[in-house]
């Protein structure tokens, strides 16, 4: 997340970074250990921290945090509705069986000395879930607060509602009335809900479609004030006048305007392989680019590059565009920039077309602190309970200049849980990454807060439970409606059972962003010297997470394209990237490093650091400009707002090189589905040869950081015996490498030691092959089944490269009878096939015809 002026998803928090071993129980496995959730493994992930006294239930009362309880009152006409917070005197409690077991602590009895704290938060969980049962009939029901709140159709008639319980009197204003509400005056219930009834005329909807609305109400101090309805599910700005206010817009498109979905929902990913996208930003040229552009242009080449999920970023409404879409100010709105909701529609179910998951950024750690055009603008001084807001300094965010949500107020829970049940249903997100979820989960927000590991600092006086407890109704309602959803936590805290199940007192999130890697990575490329790199350090960094929680890796964020800060590409090439990308001269020693180096920080963060892998826009292929959003710095210039595509696709620019490899990454996990594997083992982190050699699910990876040293015969160690080959190398021409490494080669095992006993084996592995490892390359090694030799990719495979002519020419082959210059099909020229349906083994000859892409090749196909 990044504010105008500064980041929020690294250093948002002011938080101190200590080094990756203070902050989870290791997850790093050595030797022969395998990454799962089995009770042999736990002993070796326990915290190590053991002197910490239990928290006792007369400190849980007298907690500032746990110390409200919602009330029931109840609602005419047989409805229910909590609107006030009131003392700890509810008489719905769960019962010790109800509460039973903390699971979680089963798996990390580090947490037993907080199961007082886990049983307490339980039982506030299902004490609420129990009283929306009771009172709203279930909570899919009560998400469905979009269907009864902001303008709803029914027969005949228009319906408004909206819940302003400090307001004294209430009128419905707009284009339809010539903005003078004395003629729909609002009538206002017991608990706060005014409402309004509009009949059609002569069977016509007095408010038309897309026409301007507002809601105008009176406080008690006489004064009438104008804000957006709260649940609008539109909001423009007039574009002729500069900085207006924001208009909600009454969205009710007739049926043939309204978007029909044709395609069904993806199957879920083992593993997300994740591209982040701002919409806005995502043209080549200097302007905002429209969810449709988006959709036609930019998502083919997402699923070109063989990612499986795209992040929508900057999808709620927010007035302020260089907010990064975390200012915003109508929840239930598309960001009318880019489109209509329409738009937006055809955007999402292209991309299921595509095959591609689609998540949204949600921000509900905060909103805008905009009064005119924000939620912000129906707290006027009133308490917490007739407001979405927390009063007072707890309700402000001073770092973000933002409103503070009450997540112990019913209609809060109402709005912010319905808001998540609108973006799955009415657009078919497949699930969400919960922006700013550290601020959520304590009361100091993260604010100059050094989490250090130590488990008190998770379970105290500082933890806002009501946040806690939204966040698992929040879980529990979205897994519940979408069984296949993904939901992804932005914490930099990492507090434990944050991406455990409810049921065992976790929060409920799939994934959590292993945030502190792109800091390693920072401070490597910033601050540490080539020859001052540890083997061991970069290892442990990426490793080290919490190992029954799943993390999501990245090398760098959004925030580092932003002005200011630079991406990991700009900070090795910086200037040169301007003047020595191109191919028609010879590469410099920057421009050499700086792909070489780009290429291995990206793979081994894929390959090592999560269960998922994250990439935001352009940041694969290198971009060499920041992000630097319209301003009054910048004289409002749309000039680096942008993504400069012409450059990865100009055949004669190096990008290409990084564009290719990232590609290949993808392909790589698509095939050997390594990410979604628990087998993970480091065997070596040698410090003299600069070299990290590990093995992710059934791949062996070797990486050589050192600068220089080229190491032939290197002794890899690995687990199952057998033929290995190359699978993906960074050093091969189509990636701008010198092409050092075989990818014929095949390597050998050998025993290693006593089988059985890993302390006489191979670095912990009781099988070794040997390989050739130049300096700043990574290669990846598969074992080869003997008896389907012929359907493995080779590496040409996985890197889906063209075939080249004698000159160098790219040539795409697809089909051979398209081919007319049969000298492409040269041996030597002809690389990386993937061979699917084919019946006569006599052409398949491994060492002559490599890289055609053959569908459906018959018998009577000859060597001709």
């Amino acid at each position: 997340m990044w504010y105008g002026g500064g980041c929020c998803c690294c250093n948002c928090f002011g938080v101190a970074f200590v080094p990756a071993t203070a902050r989870f129980p290791p997850a790093r496995v050595v030797s022969s250990r395998v990454l799962s959730d089995s009770g042999n493994n736990r002993a070796y992930i326990k915290q190590k921290v053991r002197n910490l006294s239990i928290q006792s239930p007369q400190l849980i009362g007298r907690c500032k945090c746990f110390s409200t309880r919602i009330q029931a009152v109840k609602r005419g006409q047989g409805s229910k509705t909590f609107a006030v917070v009131t003392d700890n005197n509810s008489t719905m409690t769960a019962s010790e069986d109800e509460v039973g077991s903390v699971g979680i602590v089963n798996i990390d009895t580090g947490l037993e000395p907080f199961k007082d704290h886990f049983k307490y938060r339980i039982m506030r969980y299902t004490d609420q879930k129990s009283l929306i049962e009771k009172h709203e009939g279930g909570l899919e029901e009560f998400s469905k607060g979009y269907l009864k709140f902001g303008f709803n159709r029914e027969e005949g008639a228009i319906i408004y509602q909206e819940w302003a319980p400090a307001a004294q009197e209430a009128q419905l204003i707009g284009d339809f009335n010539g903005w003078d509400g004395s003629n729909h005056n609002m009538q206002k219930n017991q608990f706060g809900v005014w409402s309004i009834k509009i009949s059609d005329n002569n069977g016509v909807p007095v408010i038309p479609h897309n026409s301007r609305v507002k809601f105008r109400f009176k406080h008690g101090n006489g004064i009438w004030i104008d804000r957006i309805p709260a649940w609008i599910k539109y909001a423009t700005v007039d574009p002729s006048k500069f900085a207006a206010a924001y208009d909600g817009v009454f969205w009710d498109p007739p049926h043939m305007e309204r978007y029909q979905y044709k395609y069904p929902r993806p199957p879920k990913p083992k593993a997300p392989r994740i591209y982040e996208a701002h919409v806005g930003m995502s043209s080549s040229e200097s302007r905002i680019n429209s969810y449709r552009e988006f959709a036609d242009d930019v998502l083919p080449r997402i699923r070109a590059n063989n990612y499986n999920t795209v992040q929508l970023m900057a999808v709620m409404e927010h007035s302020y565009y260089a907010s990064f879409g975390y200012h915003v100010t109508n929840f239930f709105a598309v960001s009318s920039r880019s489109g209509t909701p329409e738009d937006l529609k055809y955007l999402i179910d292209k991309a299921h077309s595509l095959g591609l998951t689609v998540l949204m950024d949600v921000v509900h750690s905060h909103a805008s602190n905009n009064v005119t055009d924000g939620l912000n603008g129906y707290d006027v001084g009133q308490s917490s309970q007739d407001s979405y807001f927390h009063s007072g300094d707890r309700g402000y965010h001073k770092l973000w200049d933002s409103r503070l949500f009450n997540y112990a107020n019913w209609e809060v829970l109402r709005f912010l849980l319905s808001n998540l049940r609108w973006w799955l249903e009415e657009f078919n997100f497949d699930g969400f990454r919960f922006d700013g979820v550290t601020s959520m989960l304590y009361h100091h927000h993260g604010i100059n807060m050094t989490f250090t590991g130590n488990y008190s600092e998770y379970f105290s006086e500082a933890t806002d439970v009501d946040a806690v407890v939204y966040l698992m109704l929040a879980n529990c309602l979205i897994h519940s409606i979408l069984p296949e959803a993904i939901v992804v936590a932005e914490d930099v805290s990492g507090m434990p059972g944050l991406c455990r199940p409810v049921s065992e007192g976790g929060v409920g999130f799939d994934y959590r962003l292993a945030m502190a890697i792109p800091d390693q990575w920072i401070d490597y490329l910033k601050n540490k010297k080539d020859e001052e790199w540890s083997m061991q350090e970069i290892s442990w960094s990426l490793t080290n997470r919490r190992y029954s929680e799943k993390c999501v890796a990245y090398a760098e964020s959004h925030d580092q394209a932003i002005v200011g800060d630079k991406t990991i590409a700009f900070l090795l090439m910086d200037k040169e990237m301007y003047s020595g990308m191109s191919c028609l001269m010879e590469a410099s020693p920057t421009i050499e490093r700086g792909i070489a180096l780009h290429k291995m920080i990206h793979f081994l963060t894929m390959a090592l650091g999560g269960e998922g892998y994250l990439n935001f826009m352009g940041n694969e292929f290198g971009h060499p400009e920041w992000i630097d959003f319209p301003r009054e710095g910048n004289g409002w210039s749309y000039d680096k707002c942008r993504r400069q595509w012409d450059l990865v696709d100009t055949d004669h620019l190096r990008y290409k090189f990084m564009h290719a490899f990232d590609r290949a990454m993808n392909l790589l996990d698509e095939k050997f589905l390594f990410l979604s594997s628990t087998k993970q083992i480091v065997s070596s982190t040698c410090e003299e040869v600069k070299v990290i050699v590990f093995e992710r699910g059934d791949l062996v990876f070797v990486f050589n950081f050192h600068p220089e040293n080229t190491y032939d015969g290197y002794k890899v160690g690995c687990d199952l015996p057998g033929k290995y080959r190359v699978a993906l190398d960074s050093d091969a021409l189509e990636f701008g490498g010198q092409g050092r490494v075989g990818h014929d080669v095949d390597h050998f095992t050998n025993p290693e030691g006593i089988p059985g006993v890993p302390e006489t084996n191979f670095n912990s592995r009781p099988n070794s092959f040997k390989v050739l490892s130049p300096p700043r390359t990574c290669v990846a090694y598969y074992r080869v089944d003997e008896i389907q030799e012929h359907d493995d990719l080779s590496t040409d495979d996985v890197t889906e490269a063209p075939a080249s002519d004698a000159m160098g020419k790219e040539v795409i082959v697809d089909d051979l009878a398209t081919v007319e210059d049969e000298s492409v099909l040269d041996s030597t020229l002809v690389k990386g096939s993937i061979w699917d349906n084919v019946e006569d083994e006599s052409v398949v000859d491994s060492t002559l015809v490599k890289g055609l892409i053959w569908d459906n090749i018959e018998d009577d196909f000859n060597d001709d």
